[in-house]
């Protein structure tokens, strides 16, 4: 088995097996247009020794924000087996050499959203983001307030504009994606819908809504507010469509405090696990990641941490975290006598990737994880772990 990139004039092949895997049909004018916008060395593919292509998966080079910092992320998506392929360790293949390829390319984390949280599980991957979606009946929503500023409807999407207000709003959470103006145009602006901005009593926009209506229900794409005046001016403008809906739906981040501020908090909530994530480099993820800079003291703390990845060799082994006196950090492996040491002394923290990943990009608490089972080591020293990690509530507003 032969994995590698796709090429150009593989497009074909690949297409079909999306068509198959994914069950849907493109047209002729969707197929051209998908030709023209393909890049195939985002694609890669397990080819047997004929070189027909077996099985395909999308790395697509993104950022993602994460404790408030731009980090780069391999997206990995278009994941398809033919059906006489599969169980065939395709797929296994294709993860192994993309974390080779992502930790090469500087993409310290992955994210995916799973068919099957069981299977990526297998391969590092944790749950990471969660979200709430609302229905609520037009008597339910917030009550009309007056508020300073204005909402107006965009008749064109500027996207400077929107994603001003969009990055800072994203920003405030772990896992939502920076996005370039071929996201906004190619991913976001392909919905049908329209956007209505709040701005302030200084025409700073501060917030946006964009909203599709049809048979009586107003479904909400996105909902950005950075502010309660915002919050509050955005659901008032949804509240005057009240003679023209029966319903409003909206997905929001698993934090979201609407209930407590309706009068009438019975409305219909679900809760959905939605995308996974991976450390894929743990010695380059921790130089980037932002600690918490108060916790830090006079002098530098240590911990030692014994990592397993059964999928990513370079995470194996025993490492010494160290954060400085001003909060940064570093991950150092341990050999020789230091690593007799730290393996003999029991006070390491023993933990796999997915439990780091549940620390560091899920706000999974490690006291919680050690509750559970998912991490062991000395109170002490989970304690001090924990203490260094900033709480950030994770959000993912897209989808790839």
């Amino acid at each position: 088995m032969e994995i590698r990139q796709l090429r150009s004039e593989e497009f074909e092949d690949r297409t079909a097996l999306s068509q198959f895997a994914f069950q849907y049909h493109l047209t002729p004018e969707e197929k051209e247009s998908k030709r023209l916008n393909y890049r195939p060395e985002q694609d890669w593919g397990a080819f047997d020794e004929r070189g027909e292509l077996l099985s395909a998966m999308l790395i697509i080079p993104l950022e993602a924000w994460v404790q408030g910092r731009k980090l780069a992320m391999g997206g990995v998506a278009g994941v398809a087996t033919w059906p006489e392929a599969r169980r065939r360790g395709c797929v296994s293949k294709l993860l192994v050499h993309g974390f080779d390829t992502m930790r090469k390319n500087g993409q310290t984390i992955s994210m995916l959203h799973p068919f099957a949280f069981p299977f990526y599980r297998k391969y590092g991957y944790e749950m990471t983001v969660e979200r709430k979606k609302y229905s609520i009946e037009t008597k339910q929503l917030p009550a009309r307030q007056e508020t300073p500023g204005q909402v107006k409807r965009m008749m064109k999407p500027d996207i400077e504009i929107l994603n001003a207000v969009y990055s800072s709003y994203a920003s405030r959470y772990s896992g939502n994606l920076v996005r370039t103006q071929d996201w906004w145009e190619n991913r976001i602006l392909k919905k049908s819908g329209a956007f209505a901005v709040y701005s302030n009593e200084n025409g700073q926009p501060e917030g946006y809504v964009f909203y599709q209506i049809a048979d009586g229900k107003m479904t909400i794409h996105e909902w950005v507010s950075t502010n309660e005046a915002s919050r509050t001016a955005l659901w008032t403008f949804v509240a005057n469509h009240d003679s023209m809906i029966d319903e409003v739906t909206l997905i929001a981040p698993i934090d979201d405090p609407l209930p407590f501020l309706l009068s009438d908090p019975r409305i219909k909530q679900e809760v959905i696990p939605y995308f996974m994530s991976r450390i894929v480099d743990a010695e380059a993820f921790v130089r980037e990641y932002a600690w918490d800079e108060s916790a830090g003291g006079e002098r530098e703390e240590e911990v030692a941490i014994n990592l397993s990845d059964a999928h990513a060799p370079w995470n194996n082994g025993i490492f010494r975290l160290v954060w400085s006196a001003g909060g940064s950090a570093r991950l150092e492996r341990l050999e020789g006598q230091s690593y007799e040491q730290a393996a003999s002394s029991g006070e390491a923290v023993s933990c796999d990737i997915q439990a780091l990943t549940a620390m560091l990009l899920g706000n999974r608490k490690p006291s919680f994880l050690r509750e559970v089972g998912r991490i062991s080591g000395p109170v002490a020293k989970v304690k001090l772990l924990e203490r260094h990690i900033s709480e950030r509530t994770t959000h993912l507003m897209d989808f790839f």
